[in-house]
């Protein structure tokens, strides 16, 4: 299995740490009775829940792009340069980092993890159409 694959599973598993922490910290803020009921009154999470539900939205703004930039990759036989490789793993560290730095409230630093981010992602995107 190639890099990129392996960095699209790392995203694929990512998704789920970030699903799974939004969900039980605003769990833990409405409490059991409203996450397992009808949900009919819409609550909204706030602090750390409210931050980790936005994380996770915007981690599903660019996965689907990730993941379909790997797997064109992989259709179109271009996996394993360096450009897709670096790629994948920057686009990876970049959503890594961004998870804790958000949850945290961090300033700048979560900025700068999305901007790594897109970079890598970028970079993949860009070897589909470009060898170096």
């Amino acid at each position: 299995m190639s890099i990129e694959l392996w960095a699209l599973f790392g995203a694929m598993i990512l998704g789920l740490i970030h699903l799974t922490a939004a969900s039980f910290t605003f769990k833990a803020q409405v409490g059991n009775a409203y996450s397992v009921g009808a949900r009919d009154e819409e609550l909204r999470p706030k602090g750390v829940a409210g931050r980790l539900d936005r994380a996770q939205r915007n981690f599903l703004e660019t996965f689907a792009v990730f993941a379909a930039a790997v797997l064109m990759l992989e259709m179109l036989g271009r996996s394993g340069g360096w450009l897709s490789v670096a790629g994948a793993v920057v686009y990876l560290a970049g959503r890594l980092l961004f998870l804790p730095l958000y949850a945290a409230g961090v300033p700048w630093f979560r900025t700068f993890s999305w901007n790594i981010a897109t970079a890598g992602l970028v970079m993949v995107m860009t070897a589909i159409v470009w060898t170096p």
